[in-house]
């Protein structure tokens, strides 16, 4: 289970979607996340599937990869489902004793549960094509004109990029402790939830240690390197916004305006 977890991943690439400037690509997801907040009809979705899986295609990312980002989160997924499905009042359709199931609770289940799916797909898509220092040059980028109120964007950049790069490796670790913990008698699988819970208790003191090992050694490599902030800091690429990036960004503003624009249809 904790090696679907693919938020934070990158899969490298050379292809049109990962040479994009980050700032285009962060800023989409921005558009992207309010456009599916906006959106109140199924045939909306329809527009923002195809714009996904034309992503997907160019930027030629396995299906089964993006798929499997799905896993991990198909309890909470499953909740939200039954939430709304149980909770929404309206025309009842059939009663199983106290529950009842209606139609607006059948139409706004799927309609959330769809919403969801798409939010995960989407926004795993910055990370996965987009490298760890272009996503940290983009932020710091976006949020630079902040400085003038006192706002460290370099460092604040600088925080969620690692904060990001980190989730992998600390899933890793907790899959080659669970490993080890298992072959010593552990047993993480048997039990119903409460029990499984309280099985990954022991799991927390190594993982918090070996992350505070790892944060120490990532202190030290940064200052062994001379790392002192953002102030006067040069970088070997800069970052530049072309023709091909302004007319991109303009298309992705036009479409996403079209898609919040069908909530006043």
């Amino acid at each position: 289970m904790l090696k679907d977890i693919t938020i934070g991943q990158y899969f490298p690439g050379d292809t049109l979607v990962h040479k994009l400037d980050p700032r285009v690509k962060i800023f989409t997801a921005i558009l992207y996340i309010i456009a599916l907040f906006f959106v109140k009809d199924f045939y909306p979705y329809i527009f923002i599937i195809l714009f996904i899986a034309t992503v997907v295609r160019t930027a030629k990312l396995p299906i089964k990869f993006i798929i499997k980002g799905l896993k991990p989160l198909m309890f909470i997924i499953i909740i939200t489902f039954t939430i709304n499905l149980l909770f929404t009042r309206g025309e009842v359709l059939f009663s199983l004793g106290p529950i009842s199931v209606t139609k607006e609770g059948i139409i706004q289940s799927v309609f959330m549960a769809l919403r969801l799916i798409l939010l995960i797909v989407g926004t795993s898509l910055l990370t996965l094509t987009t490298s760890p220092i272009a996503l940290t040059d983009g932020i710091e980028s976006l949020l630079s004109p902040f400085r003038k109120i006192g706002l460290p964007s370099h460092e604040l950049a600088m925080m969620m990029t690692i904060a990001l790069r980190f989730i992998p490796t600390l899933l890793e670790e907790t899959d080659k402790i669970m490993k080890a913990q298992m072959a010593r008698g552990a047993d993480f699988e048997s039990g119903n939830i409460l029990n499984r819970a309280k099985s990954l208790v022991p799991l927390l003191v190594p993982l918090f240690i070996n992350a505070f090992r790892r944060a120490d050694e990532l202190a030290t490599a940064m200052e062994a390197r001379c790392y002192r902030g953002g102030e006067g800091r040069t970088r070997l690429n800069e970052l530049k916004f072309d023709k091909k990036d302004s007319a991109i960004l303009l298309s992705l503003i036009v479409f996403f305006g079209f898609i919040m624009s069908t909530r006043y249809w």
